[in-house]
């Protein structure tokens, strides 16, 4: 009966590209069987595996407050309900396409001025790659990726499209960086392989990371496609919780592709509103490009995942709004900034260091130094200690292909602050409790000398087997 059914269905459904094994879904998945809750479920787990912004909501509320005709679709007294609920063109809103274009020049301190008519709507920024893959490759090429990198990017760029995927492997030792050698290794790699390669997606900021790429890095990376006459796609959808006054640099800016000689026709830009404004439920995603083949290409695909007109109309009231867009911008970022700080201040007392960032909702997060040996599967094991002995779902580094053991990627964005601040507690206490014999206030006020205490005694302290196991560490 089994094979009978498999037959009924095709072999796109039944195969197991989605990557929903991850352990990066796997915490997700445990978190919901028993989410934290300050009153009714203070026991349950918290989940910072989730890279979402929720620290400005409220300005988005108080605007809504303020503006309560855009919300109910009123305009000089007349209803646009009906307008609203009929079919439109699938090109989107003229108003909205041109508030977002506004919106994402501003993001970048106006140093680029976004077409309107060079935009695809799409439903998130899920759907944005996953439409670029269909435009510019064949099933079994390849795009090439620096690890380490998104976990649904197996899902979103390969599961249906049938796309390669070829990791670019960074490593610690220059903060994960992109450099002419990782790129060309990774291309020879897939010539190896007898892959065709037809492009790089980067995200820039970086996720997980939390970094912008270094000028080098840019240079290097604009070259590299020139040079191989390959597509850049430039997932930037983290462009607007850059927290450092400077550093950021798209690949939109005509000064930066004039500099390396890049047609603007092999570049193509990711947007999204769900991490630059917090509203990831209002699947608003976006590919800017300036190739007529993917333009319109895009353009005809995106009818199947379009955004609502509704969601169309509220948001370019908000956007066209420009007072209330500068003060969001400058509050998000600053809020953002002293989020980030709590975060990593709060793990360097415990010991633990983080890469040094300067966007994101997130922080890279060392945790090497607490493996029993240092291999994947002692970071499996650590993981597991985190998210079900101390309820805290941080997501492996593993599951960002990730080269090196011991990196998780910790969101801070995502939760309350007082939720955050019961998140340190139980890290703090875990480790408290696994130094056997040292008091809390040694961990709290001397992290150097908790360093050396986790290389001598701690992994033999947490991960001390019980009477069930035999393996000895």
């Amino acid at each position: 009966m089994s094979n009978h059914r498999q037959l009924m269905v095709s072999r796109k459904i039944t195969c197991n590209s989605h990557g929903e094994d991850s352990h990066y879904f796997f915490g997700w998945q445990e978190y919901e069987r028993n989410p934290y809750d300050e009153t009714r479920n203070p026991a349950g787990i918290i989940q910072m595996g989730l890279a979402e912004n929720q620290l400005s909501l409220d300005l988005l509320e108080t605007w809504l407050l303020e503006n309560p005709r855009a919300a109910s679709f009123m305009s000089s007294g007349t209803s646009l309900f009906r307008q609203m609920a009929l079919f439109q063109d699938y090109r989107g809103l003229p108003a909205f396409k041109k508030a977002l274009a506004d919106f994402m020049g501003e993001i970048r301190g106006n140093r680029v001025k976004f077409d309107p008519n060079r935009l695809v709507l799409t439903a998130g920024a899920t759907s944005a790659n996953e439409t670029l893959m269909f435009c510019l490759a064949e099933p079994g090429e390849a795009f090439l990726l620096p690890t380490p990198y998104y976990p649904g990017f197996d899902r979103d760029l390969k599961w249906r499209t049938g796309v390669e995927i070829v990791p670019i492997h960074c490593d610690s030792f220059n903060d994960f960086q992109i450099t002419e050698g990782s790129l060309q290794k990774a291309y020879d790699d897939a010539l190896d392989r007898k892959v065709k390669v037809k492009g790089v997606l980067v995200t820039n900021p970086s996720n997980p990371l939390g970094t912008t790429l270094s000028s080098k890095a840019l240079k290097a990376l604009l070259t590299f496609v020139s040079t191989k006459r390959i597509h850049l796609i430039c997932d930037e959808i983290y462009s607007g919780t850059v927290f450092s006054p400077s550093g950021f640099t798209s690949v939109a800016e005509d000064a930066v592709l004039a500099e390396c000689n890049v047609s603007r026709e092999f570049v193509h830009v990711v947007c999204s509103l769900s991490k630059d404004m917090g509203v990831p439920g209002f699947r608003v995603g976006a590919i800017y490009t300036h190739n007529e083949h993917v333009l319109s290409a895009a353009t005809k695909m995106s009818s199947f995942g379009l955004v609502s007109s509704q969601t169309q109309y509220l948001l370019s009231e908000m956007l066209s709004d420009k007072k209330f867009t500068l003060n969001y911008l400058r509050e998000n970022r600053k809020r953002l900034r002293q989020r980030q700080k709590k975060l990593v201040s709060g793990l360097q007392k415990c010991g633990i260091s983080c890469l040094k960032s300067n966007a994101g909702l997130f922080c890279w997060v060392n945790m090497s130094h607490l493996l029993d040996y240092p291999s994947f599967e002692a970071e499996t094991r650590l993981w597991k200690k985190l998210l079900h002995q101390v309820g805290l779902n941080v997501s492996p580094g593993s599951s960002f292909h990730c080269s090196e053991p011991g990196w998780f990627r910790v969101c801070f964005a995502n939760m309350s602050e007082k939720t955050l601040a019961v998140s340190l507690e139980r890290i703090r206490s875990f480790l408290s409790k696994s130094l056997r014999g040292q008091c809390p206030q040694k961990v709290l006020t001397e992290p150097k000398k908790l360093l050396l205490y986790c290389k001598s005694s701690f992994t033999w302290s947490i991960f001390q087997p019980d009477s069930t196991q035999s393996e000895r560490f």
